[in-house]
């Protein structure tokens, strides 16, 4: 064969079989049952990358001799060596729009409710930083949440963050459900994390009716998937809603729980090798609270609010657990349940001594205010005095002020006591306390 011949060979090989260009990505080359170290890869912390022959999502969440750390966002299934790591395109996003509205939706933005995927028109960053604080308005609207005693001696604002403090079977999840049926927003968002499946489901088909379905989107993420999914789904909760707050709606955000966020990124410190500290919760655990908790508030500039509740589950009932201490420092109240409240068949089982709002006193008159010193001051009276009374060893008329309280029980505890179907507006419930 000529040399001319053989050059004309070579050209239509080329042009037959063209040369496969690199795939962008990397392999992996370590997995401990957590975390995947891959080789090849560019890529920064908080990128989501595609694992395996069916790319299922993982996380870069930090780098070690060389090599990329990630965590899986959901169950890898068989993983073997040298397995393809691609990265995904706009994964750091989140659909937002009208179409999220009455939907349920899992950590990802996928449907769990049966339906299509919505149809959004926009997207936002998943971990946007918080607003310049001096674009943050102030507390300075009532906030109506249908609750009596939360709204005579708790009021809560727009743009408020609060904390609802509870340790297990204190009735925590039915008044987040009447909360959410009764209070005045426009829309309502819920992230329900870490809870079992079968809670998940109760909470949709029994705590909220037809009608808040319509204005609710519900992201929820069930206790066995995978730590990063819980905290990115609460991020998307939190970005969903800062979303609509920017077109001046008024947005009420419950997050239930941050103790099992706080759980989540405590798997996540550890098998990156931070150091345990408080309680075996390594720092990233509890910067995290705060880095959550200023996403919400009131936006001065479009308008609009976002009103957090947050639920944070003492362990124990221990009220210094280092997460539930870290939210009291950065909430603006908290709402403390009681077990020993609700044993005497009180609910909700509001402990009224234990539990503040800080932005009370800009948002009700003096008339209410007043009101309200005085039921607490009477009820502390009772509260320390109790075991005396029923023992015996107090007899009436020895203190004026203590049988003036004794006197205000059982209308104190009329206002305390509602039941699940009840609702009461701010301005009753005022009405009631100053009657009291």
């Amino acid at each position: 064969m000529t040399a001319t011949a053989a050059l004309a060979s070579l050209a239509r090989a080329a042009t037959v079989h063209p040369p496969t260009p690199p795939r962008a990505g990397g392999r992996v080359l370590a997995f401990d049952g957590l975390t995947i170290e891959a080789g090849g890869l560019d890529l920064g912390v908080g990128a989501v990358c595609g694992v395996g022959p069916d790319t299922r999502p993982a996380e870069v969440i930090g780098f070690r001799d060389g090599r990329t750390l990630l965590m899986a966002l959901a169950r890898t299934g068989p993983l073997l060596p040298g397995a393809g790591v691609v990265p995904l395109a706009d994964a750091g996003r989140v659909s937002v729009g009208e179409a999220l509205l009455g939907r349920i939706l899992d950590g990802g933005g996928r449907p769990l409710d049966g339906g299509p995927v919505p149809r959004t028109t926009a997207r936002v960053a998943l971990d946007s930083p918080a607003a310049n604080p001096l674009t943050r308005g102030g507390v300075r609207q009532v906030l109506d949440c249908g609750i009596r005693v939360v709204n005579a001696l708790l009021t809560l604002g727009r743009g408020q963050r609060v904390g609802i403090m509870a340790g297990s079977g204190v009735g925590k999840s039915v008044l987040l459900g009447q909360i959410a049926r009764a209070c005045a927003a426009d829309i309502v968002v819920v992230a329900l994390i870490g809870e079992r499946g079968r809670e998940i489901g109760d909470f949709v088909t029994h705590q909220i009716d037809a009608a808040t379905r319509a204005r609710t989107i519900l992201i929820a993420v069930a206790a066995d998937d995978a730590p990063l999914l819980r905290v990115r789904g609460t991020m998307r909760a939190h970005a969903v809603a800062a979303h609509f707050a920017s077109s001046g709606r008024h947005v009420l955000l419950i997050v239930d729980s941050l103790t099992r966020v706080a759980h989540a990124q405590r798997e996540i410190g550890l098998a990156l090798g931070e150091g345990a500290a408080a309680r075996g919760y390594p720092p990233s655990a509890i910067a995290l609270v705060p880095r959550l908790v200023e996403r919400a508030g009131n936006d001065a500039v479009g308008g609009g609010s976002v009103t957090a509740i947050y639920t944070v589950l003492a362990d124990g009932d221990d009220m210094n657990d280092p997460v539930v201490d870290a939210a009291r420092g950065v909430l603006d109240g908290h709402i403390v349940l009681s077990r020993a409240v609700a044993q005497r068949g009180i609910y909700p089982a509001i402990d009224i001594a234990a539990s503040v709002s800080r932005s009370m006193h800009d948002l009700v008159d003096d008339a209410h205010a007043a009101a309200a010193a005085a039921f607490r001051r009477d009820h502390a009276l009772v509260e320390a005095n109790r075991d005396l009374v029923l023992m015996g060893a107090y007899a009436p008329g020895a203190d004026a002020a203590l049988d003036a309280a004794f006197a205000r029980v059982p209308a104190m505890e009329a206002l305390r006591r509602q039941g699940r179907a009840e609702v009461c507006d701010f301005a009753t419930a005022r009405a009631a306390l100053i009657a009291t």
